[in-house]
């Protein structure tokens, strides 16, 4: 494992991770996400939220406007702004001097990437299955960190009926060559992360063999971020979602992953060595 796959640029500041991963908050203003839509959708839920998520030892607080569960809608630029810009904002000024923690946008928008940027975020989270040509612009305008998520299909048609020769190898070539494309476009490689993307256009199988086999990912010499807090696969393995959950983060910590995205911060796993 090389150290570029444990540090990231982002636009203000470096993250490094070294025995533990950073745990990133998801902060969903939204009313419709599939785990928690409608509990933050109000801005001053959101902070509060994100300020608890930072009290429990999150690293990054991801800030997403437009729900991503299987068969979702999109969402126009417009109201995804009026509902993300507001909670950046003020988590940005609620935030401590001595902590400055990373804001992360969960976007496929480049208008709203780019406008969330300069309210305060440092990365873009992106799940689109391509990456569009105005992103690689904002990004080189910004210098904004970005995480290159695989994805088969839209949200709205990805579990329609996934299908792969062989889910790591196929997963693994798709992010190689998107990271090529970004870098080929002028993007610095340590702005670059990469995320395999459980849960988009993948089944249940096919998201227990990328966890099985998650270190594969460290061959694209890039920061790795995983998502699986509260997903389908987890609950359809599990009984009980936060226990699966739990289990899984435990597997990627094992397995060196870089950024861990979840609902709620592991207070056990982020406790100081003795």
């Amino acid at each position: 494992m090389t150290n570029s796959t444990r540090t990231w640029k982002l636009r203000t500041q470096t993250l490094t991770a070294t025995e533990q991963p950073v745990f990133m908050g998801i902060v969903n203003v939204t009313p419709d996400s599939f785990s928690d839509g409608g509990r933050y959708f109000e801005t001053s839920a959101a902070v509060d939220h994100a300020l608890q998520l930072l009290a429990d030892g999150a690293g990054i607080l991801d800030i997403g406007g437009e729900s991503t569960r299987p068969g979702s809608d999109s969402v126009e630029v417009k109201e995804e702004l009026r509902r993300v810009i507001p909670v950046v904002r003020a988590i940005a000024e609620a935030m401590p001097p001595n902590k400055h923690i990373p804001i992360s946008i969960d976007t496929t928008k480049p208008q709203v990437a780019a406008e969330t940027i300069q309210a305060g975020a440092e990365i873009i989270n992106d799940v689109s299955p391509e990456t569009n040509p105005a992103m690689l612009h904002v990004l080189l305008e910004t210098g904004a960190g970005y995480c290159v998520m695989h994805s088969q299909g839209s949200p709205k048609t990805m579990q329609l009926n996934p299908q792969y020769n062989n889910v790591v190898e196929d997963v693994f070539e798709i992010l190689k060559r998107r990271r090529q494309e970004l870098l080929n476009a002028g993007i610095e490689p340590e702005r670059i992360a990469v995320d395999p993307g459980l849960g988009f256009g993948k089944t249940t199988k096919h998201n227990w063999e990328l966890v099985e086999n998650m270190e594969r990912f460290h061959d694209l010499a890039a920061p790795l971020l995983v998502g699986h807090s509260r997903k389908k696969f987890i609950a359809e393995t599990f009984e009980n979602r936060e226990n699966g959950t739990m289990y899984v983060t435990q597997k990627l910590v094992e397995k060196k992953v870089f950024v861990i995205r979840l609902h709620e911060i592991p207070k056990e796993l982020t406790k100081p060595s003795p």
